[in-house]
């Protein structure tokens, strides 16, 4: 059964370009998202990852079966009943694995609903370490943000059916918190990923300032174009709302870093 994109989402046949929209600001200091060469980077992320995967011995590839068909039996379940319903005994016995099992792969229930965090994490190490010479972490990150509005990427779920991933996740006071430990968590890979990036230590100061302002309006943006997203018919208002903000929050962030090497390409 192919695998339904998930919480970190996303499906949609509309392919139409979001990024050239005339009500979104642009600030005239950064490059353009569209015409700019570093767009190649991600291209090359997102149409050869798959192809990249090394060829697996066959006791791995069980395992990842087993868990891609737990994951995918907690995933239809959630769907039909909400997270809170669904019973991890209820899920050992959809994926016809024993209880333990099920623990093995997902230590918790939540992790079976967030089980692309790697990925996004991936996408974003690559954005950050793959950038041209010319362009800083943060130019490097907007852009990715455009990118993904244009390619309706699977892992920012505004568009289309994973929508109903989203509704399911704000049903649950669990799924919730697990969101902001998430968000706690991944402030914290950002600024080391950052602070790498431009050889600074992990504890950078400045890598933290910043990695939690980028996470804030990526937070902000996401929410604010989720509620247009949720109304038929206005995907792309839902990306020109979530670039909008994008576009401010990343200045302020680049105004409050002025001189660091995470908004001054070296």
């Amino acid at each position: 059964m192919a695998k339904p994109a998930k919480l970190a989402p996303l499906t949609s046949t509309d392919r139409g370009s979001v990024g050239d929209a005339p009500d979104i600001t642009v600030d005239a200091d950064m490059p353009s998202p569209q015409n700019n060469l570093d767009m190649k980077l991600y291209r090359v992320y997102f149409d050869v990852q798959e192809q990249a995967s090394p060829k697996l011995d066959r006791r791995t590839r069980k395992r990842q079966a087993t868990r891609q068909a737990i994951s995918d039996a907690a995933t239809r379940l959630f769907m039909e009943h909400g997270f809170d319903q669904v019973t991890i005994d209820e899920i050992a016995e959809a994926a016809d694995v024993g209880r333990m099992t099920v623990f093995n792969h997902f230590p918790r229930k939540e992790d079976m609903f967030f089980d692309r965090e790697d990925e996004v994490r991936g996408m974003v190490s690559a954005a950050i370490h793959g950038r041209d010479a010319g362009t800083s972490p943060v130019t490097a990150l907007r852009l990715l943000a455009y990118r993904c509005i244009e390619d309706r990427n699977p892992l920012l779920p505004l568009f289309g059916a994973p929508l109903r991933f989203v509704a399911t996740a704000l049903a649950s006071e669990a799924l919730k918190a697990r969101a902001r430990q998430m968000c706690s968590e991944f402030t914290r890979v950002l600024a080391a990923m950052m602070a790498e990036s431009v050889d600074r230590p992990a504890d950078d100061p400045d890598a933290h300032l910043v990695a939690g302002l980028l996470v804030a309006t990526w937070s902000i943006a996401f929410s604010e174009g989720y509620k247009v997203a949720d109304t038929p018919g206005d995907a792309a208002a839902a990306g020109r709302v979530f670039l909008r903000l994008i576009d401010r929050g990343f200045q302020a962030a680049a105004g409050g870093a002025t001189g660091t090497p995470y908004v001054e390409a070296g």
